[in-house]
C-alpha cells in the first residue's frame, strides 16, 4: 500500500529544491563559478532523485510492474495513468541527466544544465502536481 505521507514528503522536497533553484541559482554563472555549478547541478540531482524515489515507491506498492531502468519507471507510471505519456518522456530525460551526474558517464554539459534551470523546472513541478492529483483520485 502506498505510503501517502512518504510520497508527499518526497514531493515537497522536489518543490523545495525547485524553489531554491529559482531563488538562489544564477544559471548565467554556472560556466564560470564552480560553486554555482555544483549548487545547480546537485540541487537538480536531488530533485530528480526524489522524483525517482516517488516513482519507484508507487510502482512497488501499487504493483505496477518491473521497470527496466530509471527512465522506464516514468513510463510505467504513464502506462497506469499516473502520468501523461508526454510527462513520462520529460521525466525520462530528467532521469538521464541525473544518471550522467551521478555515474559520471561523461562531463556534464553546462549548456544543458542552464537550459534545464531556465526552461524545464516546470516539468518537475508538473510531475509533482500529476502525482499529487493521482493520489487524491485514489
Amino acid at each position: 500500500m502506498t505510503d501517502v505521507a512518504l510520497v508527499q514528503k518526497k514531493l515537497a522536497f522536489v518543490l523545495r529544491c525547485l524553489h531554491e533553484l529559482r531563488t538562489m541559482a544564477d544559471p548565467t554563472r554556472i560556466s564560470t563559478d564552480l560553486r554555482e555549478e555544483r549548487f545547480v547541478v546537485h540541487t537538480l540531482q536531488l530533485a530528480i532523485q526524489a522524483a525517482l524515489d516517488v516513482a519507484f515507491h508507487l510502482i512497488s506498492e501499487e504493483g505496477l510492474g518491473e521497470p527496466r531502468s530509471n527512465s522506464d519507471a516514468f513510463a510505467k507510471l504513464a502506462e497506469h495513468g499516473v502520468l501523461a505519456p508526454t510527462r513520462a518522456t520529460e521525466m525520462a530525460r530528467m532521469a538521464g541527466f541525473r544518471n550522467v551526474v551521478v555515474h559520471g558517464y561523461e562531463v556534464v554539459d553546462l549548456r544543458i544544465v542552464r537550459d534545464v534551470v531556465e526552461n524545464h523546472l516546470g516539468d518537475l513541478e508538473s510531475y509533482v502536481a500529476d502525482v499529487d492529483a493521482w493520489l487524491s483520485r485514489r
